[in-house]
């Protein structure tokens, strides 16, 4: 390339990057510390506990609908009524009232106090499935109480297999509500034939169309398991007030929807392998508010499909808002990833708070999984936890991805190559960290434009940034005990107003990588790493 041509492409960036930031920062204008205009909440003030009777308009820094609880035809039935009882099957009784209310234009089938036992719940368009308070429904661990099978998404790869517990195709206006409690499969086969998901590409035969990727667990063959609430290709999706306890999978995960409300629910999945709370997954305008989760992996997170899967459907998450919310144990607070294929963007989280999550805030993908992140906003958020404040991995295990765990050598950007970027969180306070920023990109993708300011941190290390460009962390008060910041091949990280209380009040930054250049400190104390000459690190001619 001519450098006439080099020079061009170069100023093109340099007049993104600036406008980029202008207008995050035209956007997040006020005078801004954790202590400023607006309280950071605790851990007293948000979750299920919480919940108000109505939704408040909700404010983002992209368009959003405004959202309203559903209404339903007057009609009810109790499954008591039609006969149901304890001890036995209700699945046939339930499904029977679901499908009657829907002939009918809708209502809503009440599920009594009580213990219940039950398969797959399909429901219908204009239903609300309503639990009343001390309401159990417990569901079966037979993959025969799932079948036939129905087209479904695991894992971000599509296929025909069981379902979710709850389950919906192409429905509109559904809601799973009231104080009641849904229990998760017992022991049996469904557990026990479950599909291998770490690798499940190979396990799934991709070159085939969904409807013959044909998961039904016959002859001891295996399934995909099933998610607790999976809406799929549907619209206005509301779920409030409920319990979930012991899923098998990951618990609420719209597929492919548009316009779902998620609010005042509780999931306790501690344990469970792979027991995410709430995967939004390439579904769009949804509101997530007053929820508290307690998790054996990721809390709040958004999906988008896997790999070449995920690619060929090409459907984002975007347009998400989490509010309120309460993150307790979980691998993540709130993640992006690790399906990334079909992009997760717009999504804003503020007023919430991680009490003993192991990592606050996650951007997780993979070489071979495409897509990623931008436009992700985070504003005020309190964080107790046991990991980073900020986690980015992109390499992933060899476990799961083999060589391309390895940094190097570098691949060539195709389809496969994800990144992220865009990223803003201010308002933060982080009480307790084992890292306040741990940043692992790729050196073919670097994270891009990733901005921290008015925080208050305590923290045992500091910050490691590998493969990045465009870090902006301004305002920032830090006590740690490691007084040591890592940099490998990054560029334009700019250190402002950020005061590190660190021991003997001496930084150092250990700097690694051809590419590294330009990092500036402004306006901090230290004011500059203490053996640099001048606060700026910049390699001429680069």
């Amino acid at each position: 390339m001519p450098i006439i041509m080099k020079t061009k492409v170069l100023f093109k960036k340099s007049i993104f990057l600036f406008i980029l930031i202008f207008c995050l920062e035209s956007y997040y204008s006020l005078e801004a510390s954790p202590s400023g205009k607006e309280p950071i909440p605790t851990k007293d003030e948000v979750g299920a506990l919480k919940l108000p009777e109505e939704i408040t308009p909700v404010k983002a820094p992209f368009r959003m609908p405004q959202f309203r609880k559903p209404t339903f035809k007057e009609f009810t039935i109790s499954i008591s009524e039609r006969g149901a009882k304890q001890g036995e099957k209700v699945t046939l009784i339930i499904q029977a009232a679901i499908d009657e209310l829907n002939g009918r234009g809708g209502g809503t089938v009440v599920v009594p106090a009580g213990v219940w036992e039950t398969g797959r719940i399909s429901l219908k368009s204009n239903v609300n499935l309503h639990l009343e308070e001390n309401a159990e429904l417990r569901f079966s661990g037979q993959i025969e109480d799932y079948l036939p099978v129905v087209f479904t998404r695991s894992a971000g790869v599509e296929g025909m297999s069981l379902g979710g517990c709850i389950y919906a195709n192409g429905q509109e206006n559904i809601a799973v509500t009231g104080k009641g409690k849904l229990i998760g499969p017992a022991s049996g086969s469904v557990k026990k034939q479950a599909i291998g998901y770490g690798s499940i590409e190979t396990n799934v035969p991709l070159e085939k169309p969904a409807s013959e990727r044909i998961f039904d667990g016959k002859n001891g063959s295996p399934v995909f398991l099933p998610n607790f609430i999976s809406p799929i290709n549907c619209k206005n999706v509301y779920i409030e007030g409920i319990s979930l306890e012991h899923g098998a999978f990951w618990n609420i995960v719209p597929v492919y929807c548009d316009g779902v409300i998620i609010r005042g629910v509780t999931v306790n999945s501690f344990g469970v392998p792979s027991g995410d709370g709430i995967d939004i997954e390439s579904s769009r305008n949804v509101l997530i508010e007053y929820c508290t989760l307690t998790c054996g992996d990721d809390c709040y997170t958004m999906k988008a499909g896997r790999g070449e899967d995920g690619i060929m459907i090409n459907r984002p998450t975007e347009n998400v808002v989490v509010r309120y919310c309460l993150a307790k144990q979980g691998h993540g607070g709130v993640t992006c990833g690790s399906e990334t294929a079909g992009i997760v963007r717009n999504l804003y989280v503020h007023d919430c708070v991680f009490d003993e999550t192991d990592i606050g805030i996650r951007f997780k993908t993979r070489r071979p999984r495409g897509g990623g992140g931008e436009s992700l906003y985070y504003e005020r958020i309190r964080m107790n936890l046991r990991k980073s404040a900020f986690d980015v991995d992109m390499l992933g295990s060899s476990m799961y991805v083999g060589d391309l765990a390895s940094r190097f050598p570098l691949r060539k950007v195709d389809k496969l190559t994800p990144f992220f970027k865009d990223i803003l969180a201010r308002d933060i306070i982080i009480e307790q960290a084992r890292q306040f920023i741990n940043i692992i990109a790729l050196p073919e993708s670097p994270l891009t434009n990733f901005i921290v300011e008015n925080a208050e941190v305590t923290s045992n290390a500091l910050i490691t940034i590998n493969d990045a460009k465009g870090i902006i962390l301004r305002n920032i008060n830090i006590h740690s005990a490691d007084s040591t910041i890592k940099i490998l091949d990054a560029s334009n990280i700019t250190f402002k107003g950020v005061n590190f209380n660190i021991p003997a009040n001496k930084l150092s930054v250990k700097i690694e990588g051809d590419l590294t250049n330009n990092i500036q400190f402004r306006n901090c104390a230290p004011a500059k790493p203490s053996d640099w000459s001048t606060a700026v690190y910049e390699v001429k001619n680069k």
